[in-house]
């Protein structure tokens, strides 16, 4: 394919209250979102990774959508993203990720269970492998995958990073339902 043919990867910079994250689109849907506070670099050396001879193109208007879905979740207002994605993987890195998005809102499982539930039992380690490949943060929510023992685990964007979308969704569910257990 020649570089003429590379998509175009619409970008914009994500800033709302303490969050500051680059987010990234094909014409067919999202395709990343960056780690909070970390630089402009981290997107572009992503990009020239998975698309290389792409154009990246700062386009507010292209992104709005995107903008506005993770500007609701982060004010407790969106429980699951209905933009479209164009995450590109293996197909077990696929089936893991649509594994992570059947996870719901405000709960967490397990490596293993996310194993279990693509019917690779004996996988764990390559789910996490795929886990740490997931191209889309918060949107593909692998924050809600944490150790078999309860532990935090690693994560792309940082262990900060995901606590602050474990507590951010544990306190919207409690403020909601605050009768309601909601640990699996």
């Amino acid at each position: 394919m020649s570089a003429s043919a590379q998509p175009n990867i619409y970008w914009a910079r994500f800033e709302h209250d303490n969050w500051n994250v680059y987010m990234a689109a094909t014409s067919n849907g999202l395709c990343y979102i960056g780690s909070d506070h970390k630089p402009y670099e981290e997107m572009a050396d992503w990009v020239s990774r998975r698309f290389p001879g792409s154009t990246l193109i700062r386009d507010d208007a292209t992104m709005q959508p995107y903008v506005t879905e993770l500007r609701e979740y982060l004010q407790g207002e969106r429980k699951q993203f209905d933009a479209p994605c164009d995450c590109k993987g293996t197909p077990f890195q696929v089936a893991v990720w649509n594994a992570l998005c059947e996870i719901p809102y405000g709960e967490t499982r397990s490596y293993s269970d996310i194993a279990l539930l693509i019917q690779r039992p004996a996988s764990v380690r390559a789910v996490g492998t795929a886990i740490g490949a997931n191209p889309v943060l918060i949107s593909i929510p692998c924050h809600r995958v944490i150790g078999k023992n309860g532990s935090l685990t690693g994560y792309r964007g940082g262990l900060e990073m995901k606590t602050k979308l474990l507590d951010l969704e544990q306190s919207c569910v409690t403020t909601k339902n605050p009768s309601k257990s909601n640990t699996p």
